[in-house]
C-alpha cells in the first residue's frame, strides 16, 4: 500500500471515528435529557431485573446442569428434557394431563364465571353491586391453610361433612364418598375449591371494564337493531372491555397453572394419592424442595414457563387489539 493510501485509509478511519463519537454524544445527550424519566422507572427496571429476569434467566442455565444445591452444577446438556420428554413417566402419566385437565377447567371457567358475575352485579345499584362485589371478591383473599379449612367440613368424607351428609338425606349414595382422598374424585374438589378461590383481581377488571362502558353505545345499539340483552353482550359490551378481558385472561392463566398445592392441602398427603391431584407445581415440588435435584426441576419450570407463554399468545390473540401484538 503506497503512503497516499495510507493516508487516505487513516483520514476515513478518523472521519468514521468522529461520526461515532458524534452520534454517541447526541445519545448521550438525549439519555440525559430524560434522565428524571429513568430514574421514576428505575424502582421497576431494578426489582423486574432481581425478581424476574435473573430468576428465570437462572432457571434457563440450571436447567441444563445437574444440580444437587450441595455440589457445583454439572453441565448435562438436554439431558434433562429428554429425560422429562421420554422417561419421566409420573410426569407424562399424571402431572402433564392433570396440569391441562385442570387449567382447561378452571381457566376458562372461572373466566366465564368472573364476567358473568360481573355482569350481572353491574345490573344491581350502587349498594347493592358493593357488597355483593365484596362478597365474590372475598375468598381470593382466602390463604390456603384457611380456604382448606373452609370446605374441609363440606367435603368430609364420613357422615358427618356436609355434602356426604346431605346426599345420604336426600338417598343419592347410599355411603360416604372420600371427596378428598379418593383418586376419583378429587381432582374434582381440586377444581371447585379453585373456581371457588378464581374471582380475584380479574373478576374486579372485569366488573370494571362493564361498568365503563359508554351507555350511549347500548342507545345506538337500539336504534341500530339490537333487541336482547345477549345481543348487547355479544355486540357492544365484549368489544368495548377487550383490555380487562385481557388482562383478566392473563391473570386466570398465571393463577391457575400457580396452582399446586391445593391438591396437597385438600388431601393431606404429599403426593397425592396416586398422583391423582398431581400437577405441574407439584413436580416441581417435588423435585426441588423434596429431592433437591435443582437442575430437573429448573427444567420442569421452563417446561411450565413455555406451557404459560403459549396460553398468554392465546389470550392475545383471542382478547387483544390487533395493534397489540
Amino acid at each position: 500500500m503506497s503512503r497516499s493510501e495510507a493516508g487516505m485509509t487513516a483520514a476515513i478511519g478518523e472521519k468514521r471515528g468522529y461520526k461515532l463519537g458524534t452520534h454517541v454524544n447526541a445519545y448521550l445527550k438525549r439519555v440525559w435529557s430524560y434522565r428524571l424519566s429513568y430514574l421514576f422507572i428505575a424502582p421497576f427496571v431494578l426489582c423486574f431485573t432481581a425478581f424476574i429476569f435473573v430468576p428465570v434467566l437462572l432457571a434457563v442455565l440450571l436447567s441444563f446442569t445437574y444440580f444437587n444445591a450441595l455440589q457445583p452444577p454439572r453441565f448435562v446438556g438436554w439431558q434433562n428434557y429428554l429425560y422429562l420428554l421420554s422417561q419421566d413417566l409420573i410426569f407424562l402419566k399424571n402431572a402433564l394431563p392433570n396440569t391441562i385437565k385442570f387449567v382447561l377447567l378452571v381457566g376458562p371457567g372461572g373466566y366465564i364465571a368472573s364476567f358473568i358475575l360481573a355482569w350481572l352485579i353491574s345490573q344491581l345499584p350502587n349498594y347493592s353491586r358493593t357488597v355483593y362485589a365484596l362478597i365474590i371478591y372475598s375468598p381470593s383473599l382466602v390463604a390456603g391453610t384457611a380456604m382448606v379449612a373452609v370446605w374441609a367440613p363440606l367435603l368430609m368424607g364420613d357422615r358427618i361433612g356436609y355434602l356426604n351428609s346431605i346426599l345420604l338425606g336426600m338417598g343419592l349414595i347410599d355411603k360416604p364418598v372420600l371427596w378428598v382422598t379418593d383418586p376419583k374424585y378429587l381432582m374434582n374438589a381440586m377444581v371447585a375449591v379453585t373456581l371457588w378461590s378464581s374471582m380475584g383481581v380479574g373478576f374486579l377488571a372485569q366488573l370494571a371494564g362493564v361498568l365503563n362502558v359508554n351507555k350511549e353505545l347500548y342507545e345506538a345499539g337500539r336504534i341500530d337493531g339490537v333487541k336482547s340483552r345477549l345481543q348487547e353482550i355479544w355486540h357492544i359490551t365484549i368489544p368495548s372491555m377487550k383490555p380487562q378481558m385481557l388482562f383478566s385472561a392473563v391473570m386466570a392463566i398465571v393463577g391457575t397453572f400457580k396452582a399446586g398445592e391445593i391438591g396437597q392441602q385438600l388431601s393431606g398427603t404429599f403426593p397425592t394419592p396416586q398422583y391423582a391431584g398431581h400437577v405441574l407445581m407439584s413436580h416441581i415440588q417435588d423435585y426441588g424442595d423434596v429431592r433437591f435435584e435443582m437442575g430437573y426441576a429448573s427444567a420442569l419450570s421452563v417446561f411450565l414457563l413455555v406451557m404459560m407463554y403459549a396460553a398468554n399468545k392465546l389470550g392475545h390473540k383471542l382478547f387483544g387489539a390487533r395493534g397489540d401484538e
